[in-house]
């Protein structure tokens, strides 16, 4: 796309701790944490850039913090110096010459890839890794499992000697000290964990299976799962000798270090983790070459994958790889020899989200732009040294880094966007670090082999289930107000997918095994236990449920309904492994979906229509903030529900139904006007007659969404007038409470807005991305003032890595759902 503008004018000056002291440039923005390998909320693992770190200084950690570090070692040796370039565990070898830390120069990142840069001595080293976001082949995104490939380049164009070393440690598969962990090692589907084993062809795949020794399935410990298999493969491919060993860790490192091979030795002592630190590793030697390089994979491997609650008890579900590869050996292969197509699907599906946004943002530009060149003198700003100026859009501005107003109008002191930078860059260096965090946080599952539930009555059971885990809050699965904020990502890649999350939602509601009038919160209180609620007594938010559930289907309904299709790319046929596995985007029985459920969505609506307009003292999706009467955001929440349900009434062949929720919508708008709006007419409140309040009211967006016509456009003005006059340097404030944000709901308020305030929104965001202290995958809730540290009050909320990120496709979504319609952009 075009040209992806950091927003490095305003990064924060962190202490590096790089021990060659050079800073990696970063590209398309500084992340908080990197990618590395995001297939599933258990193959999750990230590299965090805190204090300017990379992979060889801030190693490699799975999802949960920083504090839950992984090992993940890699180290390539050239003409007899070993240069570390992938993990820490070189802190542990005793000090010598031949081994050195390679040079970090750079970490780029777009949706599917992460690439980190090296210098080693004579050669350039990069590590490339891909997590592919495929969302159309449910083959390829059920695989849990993620891609590394290291390659060398020489620089100055003569031959070296080169050597390749890899490593994994027990703590991808044991989150306790105190476990003991058991290993094997096959080729292919041959187990040759005999002492002595010979490498066989360079076709062979290798793979360490390393498993708890007395697993509990469907458990976790500390959001680690205590069963399956953790595994770590590789081939020979086009090496002169290839080797591979397990042991001690730092016997097995000194030695690749000093000899540059292991011994194809499998160390028989099991043991916890922390005893005597099992590794397990590879070694490929190249001789003398220009370049080279040699592939991995890796991922945790769950097989039955979810428990799950039928009418006829409850069931393991396995996982949906299995109808399209068969066991994990055969899918292990398939996946590790299907990375070049992998690569072509994982290109047309970045090239489609770049046109997509720059199409986006060609329509959408925020003002005409001016040829001048920016002007920045310095000046005094309340009080203090500061900064004025004219940004390209012949915006004036004042800036003063000492407080944390952000850029401002000089003449009302309204909050502006960050100047000279291209929105359009800064919303895809948000959309592509977001597109691996929410697919990663999803698994797709084989249905019951009864064919019970509703989809079954009318697909054969033949697509799969999809459940969700609420990373880092509260663990739940399928969490209706987490699938809700998610939602434009799915209906901007694929609206099936959403379809597969509500499925199991209703299949357990409408078998009678939820007792209350109103939606469930989630499908079980931990995941990967999909056992509901049988006696009611999950997190009680009705309103926000009922009116997650309503809008969510009905925008599954608009999204496949018959217009030209709303595929992206069509794939050749040798990339297609299993034809009968695969679903593309479906254009047929839209109404018969909205009819299986309409009873159901029938007692949702009974539900908003009774208790929507003036909402009692409950909890909204943002829980964190509290329990609070009269929420403004809440109401209208429900009353675009209701306008949905007419709608939905008009498909279902209910006309006097859909009659009678028009005019209920229209009604409860009219008196929400009257109690939400804030006297001086400038803004909504936070809550009913609670004047000195507001919030961002991103519940209006499913309006435009859907195209309901419940919400006035004079709305929609008041608010993207209103927005500026509070924002802070990293945003606008969730509401007048606190000083926090969340960024799903950030983007879904922004892409109600008129494109100025939408770019203060879009670049707040972009700069917190850069500037943020944080130090885990992308959190969804942040301060928006100080050093962008995480939200939450009275406790500190670290929401990490959470599929709400989903949220931040707003854009997108209401681009694709517009054309959909035949509306101009």
């Amino acid at each position: 796309m075009g040209e992806h503008v950091r927003l490095s004018s305003l990064e924060s000056n962190h202490l590096t701790c790089n021990p060659s002291n050079v800073l990696p440039t970063y590209a398309p923005a500084r992340p908080p944490s990197v990618p590395l390998a995001v297939r599933s909320p258990y193959t999750s693992a990230w590299s965090s850039t805190s204090s300017n770190g990379t992979l060889n200084t801030n190693g490699v950690s799975f999802w949960y913090a920083p504090g839950t570090p992984l090992g993940w070692e890699g180290i390539v040796t050239v003409d007899g110096i070993s240069y570390e370039y992938l993990g820490t565990g070189s802190t542990a070898l005793p000090r010598t010459t031949y081994l050195q830390p390679a040079e970090s120069l750079s970490v780029t990142y777009d949706s599917q890839y992460s690439n980190f840069t090296f210098g080693a001595g004579p050669v350039l080293i990069t590590a490339s890794f891909l997590s592919s976001v495929l969302p159309d082949d449910l083959c390829r995104t059920s695989i849990p499992l993620s891609y590394l490939t290291t390659s060398i380049r020489s620089r100055d164009n003569s031959t070296h000697n080169v050597q390749f070393y890899s490593d994994v440690n027990a703590a991808w598969a044991a989150s306790e000290d105190n476990v003991t962990v058991q290993w094997d090692l096959y080729e292919g589907s041959n187990n040759i964990s005999g002492i002595g084993a010979i490498t066989g062809r360079s076709s062979s795949i290798y793979s360490w299976f390393v498993y708890l020794q007395e697993p509990y399935v469907f458990a976790e410990e500390i959001d680690v799962a205590l069963w399956g298999n953790f595994t770590y493969s590789s081939s020979p491919m086009s090496a002169q000798n290839f080797s591979f060993q397990s042991g001690f860790s730092s016997d097995l490192r000194y030695q690749q270090v000093m000899q540059h091979s292991l011994q194809n030795l499998v160390d028989a002592d099991f043991r916890p983790r922390a005893a005597r630190e099992p590794v397990f590793a590879y070694a490929h030697d190249f001789g003398r070459v220009s370049s080279a390089s040699v592939r991995y994979t890796i991922g945790s491997v769950q097989d039955p994958i979810v428990r799950y609650l039928t009418p006829q008890g409850v069931v393991p579900l396995q996982p949906w790889w299995r109808r399209c590869y068969g066991d994990i050996h055969q899918m292990i292969d398939f996946h590790f020899n299907d990375f070049n197509p992998t690569q072509l699907l994982a290109s047309q599906f970045e090239s489609q989200l770049n046109a997509n946004v720059d199409a986006y943002y060609s329509a959408n530009m925020a003002m005409t732009y001016s040829n001048s060149t920016p002007s920045i003198p310095t000046v005094h700003v309340n009080g203090t040294q500061g900064r004025t100026g004219t940004d390209h859009y012949r915006q004036d501005y004042i800036f003063d880094p000492d407080n944390s107003y952000g850029f401002l109008d000089p003449q009302d002191f309204r909050g502006i966007a960050i100047p000279d930078i291209q929105e359009a860059g800064v919303y895809y260096s948000i959309v592509a670090l977001s597109a691996r965090q929410i697919m990663g946080a999803y698994t797709l599952a084989i249905p019951p082999s009864s064919g019970e539930g509703s989809d079954a009555k009318n697909k054969n059971a033949t697509d799969p289930l999809m459940f969700q885990k609420e990373i880092s809050s509260n663990g739940n699965t399928n969490t209706v107000d987490v699938m809700y904020p998610a939602m434009p990502f799915f209906l901007y890649a694929n609206p099936n997918l959403l379809r597969y999350s509500l499925e199991p939602l209703y299949q357990n509601q409408e078998g009678g095994f939820y007792p209350n009038d109103y939606s469930m919160h989630d499908l079980g209180s931990h995941y990967p236990n999909a056992t509901g609620h049988v006696e009611g007594n999950d997190e009680y938010m009705p309103i926000e449920e009922c009116g997650n559930m309503i809008l969510m289907t009905y925008a599954y309904y608009m999204s496949v309904k018959p217009f030209a299709s709303a595929q992206f790319w069509k794939l050749p046929k040798f990339l297609i492994f299993r034809a009968d596995a695969l679903t593309s985007h479906s254009f047929t029985n839209d109404t018969a979906y909205l009819q299986s459920h309409y009873p159901i969505l029938r007692r949702f609506a009974s539900y908003l229509d009774l208790y929507s307009l003036t909402p009692g003292y409950q909890l909204s999706t943002d829980d964190f903030a509290g329990r609070l009467a009269n929420q403004t955001n809440l109401a209208i929440k429900g009353i675009v529900g209701i306008a949905a349900m007419s709608q939905i009434a008009l498909v279902c062949n209910d006309p006097d139904g859909a009659a009678q929720y028009s005019a209920t919508a229209s009604l409860y708008y009219k008196q929400w006007e009257n109690f939400a709006i804030d006297p001086s007419g400038t803004h909504t409140l936070l809550a009913y007659q609670w004047r000195s309040s507001y919030s961002l009211l991103y519940n209006i967006y499913p309006a435009l969404l859907l195209n309901l016509s419940i919400i006035p456009s004079s709305l929609y003005q008041m608010q993207s007038s209103f927005y500026p006059s509070v924002s802070q340097i990293y945003g606008i404030p969730l509401d007048s409470r606190h000083s926090y944000t969340k960024s799903d709901e950030s983007m879904w308020t922004a892409a109600t807005c008129e494109s100025e305030t939408r770019r203060l929104f879009v670049n707040g965001l972009g700069h917190w991305l850069n500037s943020t202290t944080t130090d885990g995958p992308f959190s969804d809730l942040f301060e928006t003032t100080g050093e962008g540290q995480y939200g939450g009050r009275p406790e500190v909320v670290e929401f990490r890595a959470r599929a709400v990120a989903g949220g931040h496709f707003s854009l997108l979504a209401l681009d694709k759902a517009r054309r959909l319609r035949g509306e101009a952009r």
